[in-house]
């Protein structure tokens, strides 16, 4: 029987702001490697008072998505908890809270993602984020549009891209947000070198083209190994990929024995290694924000850890760095959101910041 009335909570949400979904045809995406869609969502978040204010312009916050991330998995609950829309939401419609748009930009790859990257194994995701969403957005919405008003957040590959994005382009970006992001590789990559040698060898012959045809042909991720195979294939496309398209892995596939010379080409990429060729654009951000689980699966604690003390050594220490490792594991990370977006609205406001 229709009642006629809303349900409330837990099955729907009292929307305070409102959450705005647009497409892009995208030029930088197009006949891109893959064959993926270069036609793709973008949610813009408004907050409470923004259709009211029609004067006023906004900071903006890229929130981007980790490994198989595609947008609209944003929507997605778990048991007694809210989604990550619905909690920034309930943020920013809290009072005193420095107000900020939210741009939810889609990355995803046919390989699982792009680490947002420019690369001839994947696409143009670089220029696709910096020189197509971004420009499309300040010219749609009353955007503060410039670097010092626009920051970046993920979490695991999205932590990645959070990292390098203001490093690769200071000009997009004055503040970073990280959680649990993809850094110091030897410690969150190498290690599963060895698993994927395995996988390949018991059930693949050896052969990568064998794992993702029958990876293909099954519904979801289900035999043991899978998503290591895809995490290090999407990662040498992303990191290590020839300019004719040539995906070339770090590790021999029949033994896992490391090659340097590719794995220097991941090295190139790694965070922690970057900070100190570009400390001059790290230090104009207005702030870095970094956070991992004390038990992450893939050790990114330690990578957090080794990011912070880099950027120590180049002189960017609090009150610009905000660390934390929490009690925690990779997973249901969606509560640190909120809190690291309300200090980032408060970091990239229109108002000078101290430090």
């Amino acid at each position: 029987m229709d009642t006629g009335q809303g349900l409330g909570p837990p099955w729907e949400h009292d929307w305070k702001g409102k959450l705005h979904e647009h497409a892009i045809d995208s030029e930088a995406l197009t006949g891109n490697p893959l064959g993926d869609p270069h036609v793709r969502p973008v949610w813009v978040y408004t907050p409470p008072g923004y259709e009211d204010d029609t004067d006023g312009h906004y900071p903006s916050i890229y929130l981007i998505q980790g490994l198989t991330g595609q947008v609209d998995m944003w929507r997605a609950r778990k048991a007694f908890r809210r989604s990550v829309p619905e909690l920034l939401d309930e943020l920013f419609a809290t009072p005193d809270q420095a107000p900020a748009l939210v741009v939810y930009v889609d990355c995803w790859t046919s390989l699982g993602g792009s680490q947002y990257l420019d690369s001839p194994g994947t696409g143009r995701y670089l220029t696709y984020m910096c020189d197509e969403v971004i420009p499309w957005v300040d010219a749609t919405y009353r955007t503060l549009p410039d670097a010092a008003h626009r920051a970046v957040t993920g979490k695991s590959s999205g932590g990645y891209g959070a990292m390098v994005l203001p490093m690769l382009r200071p000009d997009r970006f004055g503040a970073l947000a990280t959680h649990a992001g993809d850094a110091l590789f030897e410690d969150c990559y190498l290690p599963e070198f060895r698993e994927a040698a395995r996988a390949l060898r018991d059930r693949y012959d050896g052969s990568y083209d064998r794992f993702w045809a029958d990876f293909r042909a099954r519904p979801g991720v289900v035999r043991p190994g899978d998503l290591i195979l895809l995490n290090d294939w999407c990662m040498a496309a992303c990191y290590s990929t020839d300019a004719d398209g040539t995906v070339r892995l770090p590790f021999d596939p029949a033994t896992g024995r490391l090659l340097p010379d590719v794995w220097e080409r991941w090295l190139a990429h790694d965070p922690v290694r970057m900070v100190a060729g570009h400390a001059d654009a790290l230090r104009s951000l207005r702030g870095i924000w970094i956070d991992a689980g004390r038990n992450d699966e893939w050790h990114l604690d330690l990578g957090a850890e080794a990011f912070r003390l880099e950027l120590a050594a180049i002189g960017v220490t609090e009150p610009i760095v905000r660390f934390e490792l929490f009690e925690g594991t990779h997973a249901d990370l969606e509560y640190r959101y909120p809190m690291a977006i309300g200090w980032l609205a408060e970091r990239i406001s229109g108002q000078e910041v101290a430090g």
